[in-house]
């Protein structure tokens, strides 16, 4: 419950700070202003619970950043060379991948840097099997191809060091509860 509270109060804080961002200044009013502004929101507008089930461990976590930025440059200076060299379009697919990520959060984070990385797209997230369909830009060669495999596999890696690692991870109490299986060899056995 601890942990809740802080987490709520840092919330909070957030809330003040672009409160006080949205006005351009600093006075005792727009602090004020910015907590009751914030208290409101949280009161009226709360956020769904969502479980924490590990550690944040800052060395891989800045590791997880330096290569979100070295894949980010990197696949910008292929589009650039693709858009730019002569010759036909590239070929561009929807590859799959199964994460061993466990956490719906730790998921969504992951997801999310796919995204941000130019050439690739996530289409579709299997959120039972962990599966992703992404689109690629690029893989009219088995070098690229196995590029986009290298590159997740690694992002997945990272994540997992810096947000889940065994020794840390506590699965909540509503971990996986929403999921809905659809085997149909388990019909009519709930």
């Amino acid at each position: 419950m601890k942990r809740e509270r802080l987490l709520q109060f840092g919330a909070l804080l957030w809330l003040m700070a672009v409160w006080i961002l949205l006005w351009g200044n600093v006075s005792w009013a727009n602090i004020l202003g910015g907590l009751a502004v914030g208290a409101l929101i949280m009161v009226l507008m709360p956020l769904p619970r969502v479980p924490v089930e590990g550690r944040v461990h800052v060395l891989p976590l800045l590791r997880l950043a330096v290569m979100f930025v070295y894949y980010s440059l990197q696949s910008s200076l292929q589009i650039a060379y693709l858009a730019l060299r002569p010759g036909p379009p590239p070929v561009t697919g929807v590859l799959r991948y199964q994460l061993g990520i466990k956490s719906d959060l730790v998921l969504t984070l992951c997801i999310d840097v796919l995204n941000l990385i130019p050439g690739t797209m996530v289409l579709e997230i299997d959120q039972v099997r962990r599966i992703v369909y992404v689109h690629v830009l690029d893989i009219g060669s088995q070098k690229a191809v196995s590029q986009f495999y290298r590159t997740v596999a690694q992002l997945e890696r990272l994540f997992i060091e810096a947000f889940e690692r065994d020794s840390d991870w506590k699965p909540s109490p509503w971990h996986n509860r929403d999921l809905h299986y659809d085997d149909p060899t388990q019909e009519g056995s709930s």
